[in-house]
């Protein structure tokens, strides 16, 4: 078992989290995110591979409709109506996941409400994705996400916050909170950051992202980024072999471990 090492800055600080793989699990990387635009700030936090060629971006704005493409495919199931695109002029615009350093999102963002899902497909079939990355926040309790292959669970290695090597199918609410970096003041203490997930091989790829809300509450998802590739994912243009220091962040955030704070009232 080889152990991955994904470091940012905090502050003047650097944190190192060390995460067990397996051949059998794909593995998942947290950070504050990074901006599309240096000089935009207010549209929540991306991947640092926003910009690079081979990948594909969902932000949300400009349409109050699901996105989608030829080769992505958004869908929603379940039957609450309320579950939706958030646009500007909505007062639940408040909870848009927060920024690299927590700065107020002004941007419009996907949330889903208690028994309806979000679900992100690939469109051809036999197509697979190796690399997704998404800004949460704020986020609370029974936020819920799922990754599939061909219908099977795929699974992911992570540490948790006694540095526990862990393995799991469902990211619930007690795992990405704990582990995410960002707190932003408009949503109350409550937690925000950066997911990336990555396959260590063909037998973790996956063609279907479920986020769910469970229980009372919502999920609020913005500025989704996407790898179509099959096997191992790599990212010669801009991140080091996944063995290595995923890298340095150079705009700042934290890796410290969230304390669950304050739930927001459910919607």
């Amino acid at each position: 078992m080889f152990k991955k090492l994904f470091a940012v800055t905090a502050l003047s600080a650097i944190a190192t989290v060390s995460y067990a793989a397996s051949a059998q699990a794909a593995n998942f990387t947290y950070s504050s995110g990074g901006y599309r635009d240096a000089n935009v700030k207010n549209q929540g936090s991306f991947s640092q591979s926003v910009n690079q060629q081979g990948y594909e971006t969902f932000d949300f704005n400009g349409s109050t409709t699901l996105p989608g493409n030829d080769r992505v495919k958004y869908s929603y199931e379940g039957s609450n109506n309320k579950t939706q695109v958030v646009t500007l002029n909505n007062s639940e615009i408040k909870w848009a996941p927060a920024g690299v350093n927590g700065e107020k999102n002004e941007s419009q963002y996907l949330q889903v409400f208690q028994g309806k899902s979000a679900v992100i497909e690939t469109v051809k079939k036999g197509d697979t994705f190796n690399y997704f990355g998404l800004n949460l926040g704020a986020l609370s309790g029974g936020n819920t996400l799922e990754f599939f292959n061909a219908g099977n669970a795929v699974e992911f290695n992570y540490l948790d916050t006694k540095g526990v090597a862990q393995v799991a199918t469902t990211l619930t609410y007690n795992i990405l909170t704990a582990l995410a970096p960002t707190s932003a003041q408009q949503h109350g203490g409550q937690t925000n950051g950066f997911f990336e997930f990555f396959s260590e091989g063909f037998n973790d790829n996956f063609d279907k992202i479920v986020i769910s809300q469970v229980g009372g509450g919502g999920f609020e998802t913005d500025n989704h980024t996407f790898r179509i590739a099959k096997g191992k994912y790599s990212q010669a243009a801009s991140v080091p072999e996944p063995s290595i220091a995923l890298g340095i962040l150079a705009i700042g955030g934290s890796m410290f471990v969230g304390k669950r704070k304050q739930q927001k009232s459910a919607k």
